[in-house]
């Protein structure tokens, strides 16, 4: 009857232990992804030799270059996440950095790796305000970056003047996202700027999983009181990791501006949204203390592969808003559930 009765046990104990790990949901992302690109693969239209034309060469390098700027800024808000923190500011700051970045560039002919270095430290700058409003003001992050938005949403339209300014001197300067340097033959092209995503995800997975402002990062968003008392200074790893997702944004206006190869502006509100919900749809719980940073780049892509498979399908972009809202609402319910049985 023992003998009987133990796997029974064991089996109960070990669904219990994945339901309540932070890699189911992660794991979830994933599956989602697959289901994604299966779906779209079928439904899509089919080009002359029958062909899907998700499957393309050019769709899928075009998913790979949209993925490359939010993965960038949401790779960034992770670390603002785990906290148990919010950036709003994240899209406007990237969009302040790109137009720094261009007039250095255009403007002020200062050679492309000096353009590049004043357009991340522009969001490193916009980062240290935030995190200095939030842990020395103790204001809270929600107003904090929500300022943030604005202020950096009006210094890019007065510094540019209201206009886009055009990299015509910065000769290149778009072989950055656009230029590819990698390529399977006969296959597909990869953008650099999905290269340069995915070392700013191995960097940042490094930080956040081997460094002592990753382990602070983590002990911010389990329980920040807690680490008041230990003796850990928590306003200023606070105020570091704030900082660090500037330098994301900063470094995803390089990549858009080169994408574009242009400084519009007006952009850059609304990125956040898409951001923040590659973040927690990839695993990263809104209420602080867990996240990967391989689970954001997966979210990143969940969110491409299906604004980018919806609009192949003629769905009205409405109607795309919709159904990524509704799979953000998903994500952060099975967090809740998942929380809460734990």
């Amino acid at each position: 009857m023992q003998t009987g009765t133990l796997p029974r046990e064991n089996s109960g104990l070990s669904m219990k232990t994945i339901w309540k790990s932070d890699a189911l949901q992660r794991f979830l992302a994933f599956g989602a992804l697959v289901m994604l690109i299966i779906f779209f693969s079928i439904a899509s239209p089919r080009s002359s030799d029958g062909s899907s034309i998700f499957l393309g060469a050019n769709n899928i390098e075009g998913i790979l270059i949209v993925t490359a700027v939010n993965g960038i800024l949401a790779v960034g808000v992770t670390f603002v996440i785990v906290t148990g923190g919010i950036d709003l500011s994240i899209g406007t700051v990237m969009t302040l950095s790109a137009v720094i970045t261009a007039k250095l560039a255009s403007d002020f002919g200062l050679p492309i790796p000096l353009a590049i270095l004043g357009g991340i430290l522009t969001g490193a700058i916009a980062g240290f305000i935030n995190g200095t409003v939030i842990s020395r003001m103790r204001v809270p992050p929600f107003v904090a970056t929500l300022g943030m938005l604005y202020v950096a949403k009006g210094l890019s339209l007065i510094i540019a003047e209201l206009a886009p300014i055009y990299f015509d001197r910065a000769s290149g300067f778009s072989d950055i996202a656009i230029g590819v340097i990698v390529q399977i033959p006969g296959v597909i092209e990869i953008p650099n700027g999905v290269l340069i995503m995915f070392g700013a995800a191995i960097i940042g997975a490094f930080i956040l999983t081997r460094t002592l402002l990753g382990r602070y990062t983590f002990a911010l968003g389990s329980n920040e009181e807690a680490a008041r008392i230990s003796g850990v200074n928590t306003a200023k790893w606070k105020l570091l990791v704030y900082t660090l997702a500037g330098m994301f944004s900063g470094l995803a206006g390089v990549m858009i501006a080169a994408r574009l190869n242009s400084a519009q502006p007006s952009l850059g509100q609304g990125y956040e949204l898409d951001a923040i919900a590659a973040v927690v749809i990839g695993g990263t719980s809104l209420s602080g203390g867990e996240g990967s940073i391989l689970g954001t780049v997966i979210g990143a892509f969940v969110i491409s592969v299906l604004t980018t498979g919806l609009r192949i399908l003629s769905v009205p972009q409405e109607w795309q808003l919709v159904v990524t809202g509704a799979i953000l609402i998903g994500a952060v319910f099975l967090d809740m559930a998942r929380r809460r049985s734990a």
